[in-house]
């Protein structure tokens, strides 16, 4: 009588957690957009943690990037803006003074009702 071989482990199971575990990651994972540009916040000593809202990016060179607009086309999307809170501002720490203090007075000029800059806690 020839020898029987011993029946292998079935890898259905295996298939099935490694597939339970590929949607329980999917489904808690958290799906953002990219930014713009490659921002280096400036520092602060505030804990106050910045709003989920629009946010206007600003890159070293002075660049702006609101939602899918970039340079001078994000200000029609800033002042069609439906909000009352503040343009949060994510602008690099590499950033002229100057460069955000005009973008302070621009912002003001079209009645926006307040911005925020995202800085690193310090």
């Amino acid at each position: 009588m020839p020898k029987r071989r011993p029946r292998s482990e079935s890898i259905i199971p295996m298939i099935n957690v490694v597939f339970l575990l590929l949607v329980f990651f999917l489904l808690t994972a958290q799906l953002s957009p990219p930014e713009p540009f490659d921002l280096t916040p400036p520092d602060s000593a505030s804990d106050l943690p910045s709003q989920d809202r629009g946010v206007l990016y600003v890159s070293a060179e002075g660049e702006l990037a609101y939602d899918e607009a970039r340079g001078d086309a994000v200000w029609p999307l800033i002042v069609a803006r439906d909000s009352d809170e503040p343009l949060e501002i994510r602008a690099d720490g590499a950033t002229e003074a100057r460069r955000i203090a005009a973008l302070l007075k621009r912002l003001r000029d079209i009645s926006q009702t307040g911005a925020q800059l995202v800085v690193n806690g310090g």
